[in-house]
């Protein structure tokens, strides 16, 4: 069974850092674009970050960008978003996904979804 398990959520306030964590296991995901979504209570969710399967690209929302940085470990089955400044805005349930390819449409693969709640 292919799963994605987010971990490293939780509550903290304005200004503060997070590191979400996301493994993968049932399959290898070297070759799948990943990346993180993201859904406020009463919105859509949204787009965070993606990087490519070698890391040489990444991408990130304008609301996020110079705040939050997306890495990823193959070794480890595993990407990472480092989330810092943290905004009462930024508060959501976070979603990692994987895509085969250069960009994540509909996502191949999505996990469960971890919350981030961010206090003023």
């Amino acid at each position: 069974q292919v799963r994605l398990v987010e971990s490293g959520g939780g509550l903290v306030q304005a200004g503060d850092s997070l590191r979400l964590s996301c493994a993968g296991s049932g399959r290898t995901f070297s070759s799948y674009a990943m990346g993180w979504f993201r859904q406020a209570p009463g919105k859509e969710r949204e787009f965070v970050a993606l990087i490519m399967w070698d890391a040489e690209r990444t991408v990130y929302a304008d609301s996020v960008r110079g705040r939050f940085t997306i890495s990823r470990d193959n070794a480890k089955n595993t990407i990472y978003l480092q989330m810092n400044n943290l905004k009462t805005e930024d508060t959501a349930v976070y979603y990692c996904a994987a895509e085969l390819g250069s960009s994540i449409d509909d996502g191949d693969y999505w996990g469960q979804g971890i919350q981030v709640t961010v206090s003023s």
